[in-house]
């Protein structure tokens, strides 16, 4: 109990990792509407996108989700998936639906901020960039 109760990390490793995972699971889910045709039909009938670019925003906004999906769930190229999902749920978020994040768009906000964790801490020890990235000890 008093583990729970001391201000240093509990667990970060394995903690990181699935949180991580679970981003990388979640995006995949999402990013996977783009092989799905009835879907993007849809996306392409609101507002924001009928536009002459629409088509390429909603399939760049979708092949993004899936690629940064994959990276947080491997932990390859931890920040840049962050950039990425931060710049496709931000504008989700803030220009599809205009900033309301109190309640109707929370959960692009809520991706937002877990990239933003990402971003800051990087994937932690358990991911391929900790792997590639680690400091060689000098002896």
């Amino acid at each position: 109990m008093m583990s729970l109760m001391k201000a240093q990390p509990f667990y970060q490793s394995g903690g990181l990792m699935a949180i991580r995972c679970i981003l990388g699971v979640l995006l995949i889910y999402h990013g996977t509407e783009v092989f799905d045709q009835s879907i993007i039909n849809k996306y392409l009938s609101w507002d924001v996108f009928k536009i002459s670019a629409g088509k390429t925003l909603v399939y760049t906004g979708k092949i993004l989700e899936l690629v940064a999906g994959i990276f947080f769930l491997l932990g390859f190229c931890t920040r840049i998936a962050s950039l990425c999902t931060i710049g496709v749920m931000g504008f989700i978020a803030f220009f599809i639906g205009k900033g309301k994040i109190w309640y109707e768009d929370q959960h692009p906000f809520l991706f937002i901020l877990l990239a933003l964790v990402f971003f800051f801490t990087g994937p932690g020890s358990l991911s391929i960039d900790a792997l590639l990235f680690k400091k060689k000890r000098v002896q």
